[in-house]
């Protein structure tokens, strides 16, 4: 009879936290971190095609050499970031160190364009279309945190789960700034070009009055 009534009580308990949200909270904040391990993983892979692509800039633009030391001046502080994602000053200081990384990085696509043999290089097409790629990735990778970490949030302020959050010591998680938020949830403009105003038809003139 105590056994039964110890397993008893202990699914009276399990029912009472998975009544709360418990279990729930445990599975949306493991798919946050999930979600920011895929934004790390993207980014570093942006900053791993760098170095081949400062070389081979600099085999045909030696004389770039401001814009190629910046780029690797903003990549070399990005890795000595050690992020906290939770920590909202740590986050803050990682997006603004990729984003200074990722101005040095168009600029110097920029450079490229006034070297046409620079720009038939395969090897550096090759590099310029991997980059591309991986912007994509950043950008998927990225929006699709900042919708794990709201729907995280709006979770655990909401009742009774904020209960539950406030005992076992959940708290909001920080996210990216609201520009980079609002500029993922815009969707890409694309822009096919405006159809030329037709153009006004000569008019006949009106017939000479008769004499």
């Amino acid at each position: 009879m105590r056994q039964f009534f110890r397993l008893m009580l202990l699914a009276l308990v399990a029912g009472s936290v998975s009544g709360c949200g418990y279990n729930a909270i445990q599975q949306k904040d493991e798919a946050v971190k999930a979600g920011w391990s895929e934004v790390v993983n993207q980014y570093k892979r942006r900053a791993d095609l760098i170095p081949n692509l400062v070389n081979t800039v600099q085999g045909y633009a030696q004389q770039e050499r401001q814009v190629l030391t910046e780029v690797t001046n903003a990549r070399s502080r990005v890795g000595q970031i050690q992020v906290n994602a939770d920590d909202a000053a740590s986050l803050q200081q990682f997006q603004q160190a990729q984003g200074e990384l990722g101005s040095a990085l168009s600029r110097l696509l920029v450079v490229s364009e006034n070297y046409p043999t620079l720009k038939s290089d395969q090897n550096f097409r090759d590099l310029q279309a991997q980059l591309e790629g991986t912007e994509n990735r950043i950008t998927v990778a990225r929006g699709r945190y900042i919708q794990l970490v709201q729907d995280y949030n709006t979770y655990i302020r909401s009742f009774p789960q904020v209960i539950t959050a406030k005992l076992f010591g959940y708290q909001a998680k920080p996210n990216f700034t609201v520009e980079n938020e609002a500029q993922i949830a815009q969707p890409p403009a694309v822009d096919f070009g405006t159809r030329p105003a037709p153009q006004p038809q000569p008019q006949n003139p009106p017939p000479a009055p008769a004499q």
